[in-house]
């Protein structure tokens, strides 16, 4: 049994998503950001930065939503979620992985909590700004990739498929949205078929149509 601590549309979609697909017996806990929950003394002692994800695993908590993705991949090898060790594709999965997580996501979380990063509150629409050119950047990189690949790390879907899909939803709003991008619109259009995908954006609230229109 499972456990993850979780809120709609939140790093803990990927993760989601992961135990969905490999039909583990997983159990979400709703962990209520409105009224700040992740800040509870009793969620700190499973996840001392106070954020969403944790998973919890025979007893033993784990945050971070590559980490619970990744160990998710391992507890089950014959998903083909991640490449085996000795794959030629394993460090490209490691890789992608690291690049939509520190990259891609680290950059969306500065876009969407600049007051985060200045001490002028003058400066925030300049932040937004630059962001925006910097998200762009990144989704041109995976778009690129995409162009002679089906899925982010050729032709089988992995975990970074899950967590890019995650990070395309919150990339809607940019100037430059991830509809945009030619190889990456139809990718995430094939992406609104997957089983697992529909499943759970309908349990977490969220509306796929945006992605079923692109082109």
């Amino acid at each position: 049994m499972f456990k993850l601590y979780y809120y709609p549309n939140n790093a803990s979609l990927a993760p989601h998503f992961l135990l969905h697909h490999v039909r583990a017996d997983y159990e979400l806990l709703l962990v209520d950001k409105k009224s700040n929950s992740q800040k509870s003394a009793d969620y700190l002692k499973l996840n001392p930065a106070g954020r969403i994800p944790t998973l919890v695993v025979n007893q033993q908590p784990i945050f971070e939503s590559p980490a619970i993705c990744i160990h998710i991949c391992e507890l089950h090898p014959d998903s083909g979620l991640m490449p085996a060790i000795g794959s030629p594709k394993r460090p490209l999965f490691l890789q992608w992985l690291a690049f939509l997580n520190n990259t891609l996501q680290a950059e969306l979380m500065v876009r969407y909590y600049p007051h985060r990063h200045t001490n002028d509150e003058r400066a925030i629409p300049n932040i937004v700004a630059a962001q925006d050119e910097r998200i762009a950047e990144a989704l041109s990189i995976i778009n690129a990739q995409l162009e002679h690949n089906k899925y982010l790390i050729g032709d089988e879907l992995t975990a970074c498929d899950y967590f890019l899909f995650m990070l395309a939803e919150w990339s809607l709003p940019i100037e430059k949205s991830p509809l945009s991008f030619e190889y990456l619109a139809a990718y995430l259009k094939r992406l609104c078929t997957n089983p697992t995908i529909k499943a759970v954006c309908e349990l977490e609230g969220i509306d796929l149509a945006p992605f079923e229109g692109s082109q």
